[in-house]
């Protein structure tokens, strides 16, 4: 797996664009379109095959990935804000929706279409994984992404009275009529 040093530039991308990308059912890269392409400056040979987690940057908590996992083994889709990290160190922000890749009824993979995120949206969301990103560091490696992900939930249900995948869909939506 290729490892890149983080770096502070915002890589942007236009609001009609999607980045999409599929992969395999352990997450390595089966198909990239174009602008995943250009947004994180890997190549169509350098991703292809790789896991897809080469462009996941260090301040997303693993909390996030777990509950990712958790809805698509259960055959369910999931939605969440994302920071990805490009070839060149830079990151960029997405809204992802990934969703169970049918074959004859049969899961083969997942098919993620990725937007772009709405700066309102990451900077409410920020706040929320950085926090995550601390109880994670505390805990046993073993036990953080499930302990994370349990404080996000319950701290979404607290504030906002409301689950995790209706929250974002509302901060999506109420962030993109602006």
């Amino acid at each position: 797996m290729i490892q890149v040093a983080s770096s502070p530039i915002e890589q942007t991308f236009s609001s009609d664009e999607l980045i999409v990308s599929k992969t395999d059912l352990k997450g390595h890269i089966t198909y990239a379109n174009r602008t995943f392409m250009r947004i994180c400056n890997f190549s169509e040979k350098q991703l292809l095959g790789q896991p897809h987690n080469i462009i996941r940057h260090p301040d997303m908590p693993r909390g996030v990935y777990y509950a990712m996992w958790k809805s698509l083994k259960l055959k369910q889709e999931f939605f969440g804000f994302v920071k990805n990290i490009t070839a060149d160190g830079h990151y960029y922000w997405v809204f992802a929706n990934i969703t169970p890749d049918y074959v004859d009824d049969k899961v083969i993979g997942f098919y993620s279409v990725r937007r772009q995120a709405p700066k309102a949206a990451v900077e409410q969301i920020t706040q929320h994984y950085q926090q995550m990103l601390q109880l994670e560091r505390s805990l046993p490696e073993n036990q953080a992404p499930k302990s994370s992900w349990e404080w996000l939930t319950s701290q979404i249900q607290s504030r906002h009275h409301m689950g995790y995948e209706e929250f974002v869909l509302n901060l999506y939506l109420s962030n993109m009529l602006k």
